[in-house]
Formats: structure tokens, sequence, C-alpha cells
């Protein structure tokens, strides 16, 4: 099956229409996602929060997953993950980062959990425009609602998993790195499973004990929430800027946020197992997908994250077992609007996917004779430029700067 790929739209529904638009495998019914014959659907998570229609997308890819069932894959991010802390954090157990003066006023402790904990400054308005003429606490409850048992946003989460292989595609929302590849958490630590495809099904199962504990409103001997491990799994690790102990919050990216392959050990327990290409959302990469490739281990990492961009419409990435097609649009530095349509075959010569000696990486072509490269500046400043082709020297696989 040719795979239909779109991730992060993060309750803005423009973006879920764009990606839909013209698009030969997925298409909008109202607010009814179908699928062609022979197409499957992978939504790469985080599907709410930067957006006035949280619900609205949540709704449909639940609808779409029921329908359609394992021709439609879930992934859960971080920002669907997270809301499982409101449920406990509103009812009475703030975050211990709380101040005084929000701990005993529920809307006030919502404002500050979004904004402080949760990186999305607007999610209580987004969510009062989603809702119409809503009151303060109208919003709260239609959090808590959400997160209820039989809340959307729970019985989204139960359709969910944090990874998925199809041949040799492995999808996750955040990277995979040493750390994180086939290891499981436990009370005692990671736990290692050595096969790949068993370590996609254990985590799977220890995902669904995590919101089987979550339902059960489980606690712990010292008074801990019982779903406490998969919180922890989808935030930042103590005094880093990922996790890169997860595959739902590690970041494939620089401090500057430039992106950058797993380690080449990481990369040979992927090709050792037939993994050729990892596709990951979570990091922002610009206005179209960043393609990262090492030629010489056969292997492609693909970031579609669809947020932080220039444009605010989201790219259409469908994937085939030896293929890559992605098509969007790019703002330039310049302000040059550009087309960006290619399709991207395992295992031809291209200088797509590697970087330009210490500078920026190459994305697209842009016609014949240029290319679309990406750089980060310090403090996330983003540079999109076209660079003539005579210009392409030194090419290198952009594994992370030492």
């Amino acid at each position: 099956m040719t795979i239909a790929y779109l991730t992060d739209v993060e309750g803005q529904w423009p973006k879920v229409e764009s990606f839909c638009r013209d698009n030969p495998l997925v298409r909008l019914e109202g607010d009814r996602l179908e699928l062609a014959d022979g197409a499957r659907f992978v939504f790469g998570g985080d599907a709410i929060d930067r957006g006035p229609h949280a619900r609205r997308v949540v709704a449909c890819l639940t609808d779409a997953r029921e329908r359609y069932g394992e021709r439609v894959v879930l992934l859960a991010g971080n920002r669907d993950l997270n809301k499982l802390r409101l449920r406990r954090e509103l009812g009475g157990h703030p975050s211990e980062r709380a101040p005084e003066d929000v701990r005993g006023d529920r809307v006030a402790l919502l404002r500050w959990t979004f904004e402080r904990t949760m990186g999305a400054p607007d999610a209580f308005e987004h969510r009062r425009a989603e809702l119409g003429d809503a009151s303060d606490e109208d919003v709260v409850e239609s959090y808590l609602a959400d997160v209820a048992n039989d809340g959307a946003l729970t019985r989204y989460l139960r359709l969910c998993t944090l990874a998925h292989r199809d041949g040799p595609t492995l999808f996750t929302h955040g990277g995979v790195g040493e750390e994180s590849l086939c290891t499981v958490p436990s009370p005692d630590g990671p736990r290692v499973v050595r096969d790949l495809d068993a370590w996609i099904a254990e985590l799977d199962l220890w995902y669904r004990g995590q919101l089987d504990a979550y339902a059960a409103s489980a606690v712990e001997p010292d008074g801990a929430p019982g779903w406490e491990a998969i919180i922890d799994y989808q935030r930042p690790a103590p005094g880093r800027r990922g996790n890169p102990r997860s595959v739902v919050y590690s970041c494939l990216s620089d401090p500057s946020n430039d992106p950058f392959l797993p380690s080449a050990p990481a990369i040979d327990r992927m090709r050792a197992a037939g993994v050729e290409r990892l596709v990951v959302g979570h990091t922002p990469s610009g206005d179209t997908p960043s393609v990262l490739r090492d030629p010489d281990r056969g292997f492609t990492l693909i970031i579609a994250d669809n947020n932080y961009g220039r444009v605010e419409s989201a790219s259409r990435v469908a994937i085939e077992p030896d293929a890559v097609h992605i098509d969007g649009v790019a703002v330039l530095d310049d302000d040059r609007r550009c087309d960006v349509s290619f399709t991207l075959v395992t295992g031809e010569p291209t200088p797509v996917g590697l970087r330009v000696g210490d500078g920026p990486l190459v994305k697209a072509p842009l016609g014949a004779d240029a290319y679309l490269t990406l750089r980060y500046l310090p403090r996330y400043e983003l540079q999109q430029r076209a660079l003539p082709a005579h210009a392409l020297r030194d090419l290198t696989p952009p594994y992370e700067r030492t």
C-alpha cells in the first residue's frame, strides 16, 4: 500500500484541508477522511494545541481509525499525551512548580499549565473559540470532559500507538536513537528488547498498560499516579532539551534546531532489522519536510513537522517501499514563494538529504539547476535559501556536529 503521511497539525483544521486537497490518496468529505483504494494513512501525532480546531481534528482522526481499522495508523504525540495530566492536576494535585496564587483557581491553573509546562500559551483561548460563546469555566470543563475515561481525547489515545513499522519504514512521533531504540520503560529502568518488531509490540503493550492505569485512577504505594511513567516518557528529561529515552520526545536536532541523523550505531541496528527509513514529526524543520540521508548505509530520515514554518499549508508526503514523494510550498529568505515537488527513489544518486560542508542541508530540488537548502541559526532563526547546483560541494551525511 502507498502511505499518505501527515503529522503535527496541532488543532489547525486548514492544515488537514490543505493536505487532502488534490491528494490522490486521501480526501475530505465534509469532516470525514476518505482513503483511496490501496492507500494507508499514518498520522504522526500532535493533533491538538496550537489552533482552534482541536476537537474537530481529534474527531476526524478517531472516526477514520474506527472505520478503516489497520489502514489508519495514529501515533500519540506529546501534545496529545500531556493532557492526561489535567484530570489530576485540576482535581487537587497541581504541579509542584505551580505558584501558590494559581493553585486554588482552576482557570488560572489551567492557563498557567498551558503556558509554562505545555508550550501552548494560546490553547485556552483556542478552545474558547472552538466552543463558541463559552465562559472560562466552560473551557476548563471541556478539557476535563476530553480526558474523562469516556472522553474524546482519551478515546483517541486508546486508538494510538507509539511506534509503527510498515516494511522498510519505521514511524515514531519523535526521534529514535541509541537510548530509545529497542528499549521499553520499566520500574527498574529501560528494558532492552533485541528484536525490533518485538520491541514495537512490547512498547505498545506498555503504553496500553499505562492507559489502563489511568482509566483505573491507579495510585502507587508512594502516592504517585500509576500512569506517571507515560507522562515522564512524553516530556523532556531533567536538564535536557529532549528526552533521548523516548520515541515521543527525542529531538534529532541541535540546540539551534538544525536536524541531524540518528547516530551511526542506531542506524546500523535499524538497518540490520530491515529498516531503511525513519519518518518522524515533533521537530520543526522549515516549510517542507527535511530529508536526511546516509547513502553508504542506505538510510533515510524524514522530519515532516508542519509547524513553525512560513506557510499555513501542510506538506503532502506519500511513501512507497522504494520511494518517497513530497509536495509543498517554501518561502525563501528573499520572500520568493517556491513550489516543492519531487520524488526520492531509494538508491538513486541525489544531493538531497546531504549537508553542504559545514553549512546547510540540501532539502529539495527547485527546477533543474537549483536546490532548496535549510539551516537554523542561534535562537531558532530559520534560513531557507536557493543554492545553484554548482555550489553543492563537499556533500556529507548530516550527522550531529561535534
